[in-house]
């Protein structure tokens, strides 16, 4: 006969249930026969009435505090073996809570489990009574002729007490999956506080292996296509220079061709710069902005003040003193050149910017200023949601200051630790 999903589904549930319980009776209720013992010796010492009390109790105390952390390992057992439930071992942080949990609220636990497998066993043995009743004498059956009428009432009531068992079951292993983890794992606040130092170290990890990246397609850029263009741009001009006697055609040919290899090699060195100047890992953040300032279409007045910073010896062998962390002077190069090219592309009417950069203690700070009729909405432009992002992924803060009539002024702070 084939037994119908859900009903198989059910029958699973129920065994996998109470086998769950079943387990759990020795190991919740080892810890009160402990207690018990030691109640008892303790009495027998007060009372003096046995030399050997004291020792013994001391013994079982010692066990006591030894069986907790083995307790605790077969219950996070048994929670994953039987109920998928992986709990993080704890090791013995927090042993209060772990012994706490053995003492009383397994004790409650082991209790309740041992009355439900006390139920299962007189449900099974009720409902088939029919079965077994007929194990006994011969005699007691003629003797007691109305057994029949009895045994019916009895299986029903057996019946009854199975069909509760599943109920009850599924209500306490619920609660039992609700208490465990709590009180047997790490707490939640430390639990957070991992997770959360987890996440921090991925995402500098993130934003590491990013800045990598761009820095490996700036040195392959610049060494290997950038170059090409140069000795293209070179052959052209060598061509236009001495080949003097050629139609005037071919002559317009090159000379498009050698400005054309000149417009591409401006092109490609502004993309390199916008993935990752290289005078900003030579020179550091002040002679990058230089840059930046000298190449913006608008007068920049640009102010960098970097006081000497040392972090830890190996940090000052392997950076100047005033620098800052790589990710850190990236993120505040590209909100500067980002800043530099929104005042002016969008700045209306703004005839100069300005831009400061000092670090005070900790923290690194960029201010970008502009003299234009301001407006501007971070929340309606990608590129300034873009830097703030940027700005996030270091841990700073990205502030922005733009009314109707100017001026605007982006500020923004970055994590730059002593």
């Amino acid at each position: 006969m084939k037994v119908p999903p859900r009903t198989r589904r059910a029958l699973t549930r129920v065994a996998r249930d109470t086998s769950f319980l079943a387990l759990g009776i020795p190991l919740h209720l080892l810890m009160g026969f402990l207690l018990f013992l030691a109640s008892g010796l303790l009495w027998e010492t007060v009372d003096g009435g046995d030399a050997q009390a004291p020792v013994v109790l001391g013994v079982v105390v010692v066990l006591a505090v030894l069986v907790v952390p083995a307790l605790t390992a077969a219950q996070i057992w048994r929670f994953r073996r039987l109920l998928g439930i992986d709990i993080p071992r704890p090791g013995w942080r927090r042993p209060l809570r772990q012994a706490g949990y053995h003492s009383f609220t397994g004790l409650l636990l082991g209790a309740l489990e041992a009355l439900l497998i006390a139920l299962l066993a007189a449900g099974l043995a009720a409902a088939t009574v029919y079965v077994w009743v007929w194990a006994v004498p011969f005699e007691w059956r003629i003797e007691h002729r109305g057994y029949s009428t009895q045994a019916f009432y009895v299986t029903l009531a057996g019946l009854g007490a199975l069909a509760l068992v599943p109920a009850l079951s599924e209500a306490l292993v619920r609660m039992e999956t609700h208490l465990g983890p709590r009180l047997l794992g790490p707490d939640a606040s430390e639990d957070l506080a991992q997770r959360v130092a987890d996440l921090t170290e991925s995402r500098a990890g993130a934003v590491d292996a990013a800045d990598a990246e761009r820095r490996r397609i700036e040195r392959d850029l610049h060494d290997g296509a950038q170059q090409r263009l140069v000795a293209l741009a070179l052959n052209l001009g060598i061509a236009k220079a001495t080949l003097k006697d050629l139609p005037p055609e071919a002559r317009a040919v090159i000379e498009a061709a050698h400005q054309e290899a000149k417009d591409a090699i401006e092109e490609l060195g502004n993309l390199v710069r916008g993935l990752h100047p290289a005078v900003l890992d030579e020179l550091g953040l002040d002679a990058a902005l230089s840059g930046l300032a000298a190449r913006s279409p608008l007068p920049v007045r640009l102010r960098v003040d970097l006081p000497p910073h040392r972090s830890t010896a190996e940090e000052a062998e392997a950076r100047p003193a005033d620098r800052a962390a790589s990710a850190v002077e990236a993120v505040a190069y590209f909100v500067v050149s980002e800043a530099l090219t929104n005042v002016a592309k969008h700045a209306r009417a703004a005839s100069r910017a300005d831009v400061t950069v000092t670090r005070l203690g900790g923290i690194l700070r960029v201010v970008i200023a502009d003299d234009g009729v301001g407006g501007a909405d971070p929340s309606r432009g990608s590129g300034l949601r873009g830097l703030a992002q940027r700005v996030r992924s270091v841990d700073g803060t990205f502030r922005m200051s733009s009314p109707v009539g100017g001026p605007t002024m982006m500020s923004v702070e970055l994590p730059c630790p002593t």
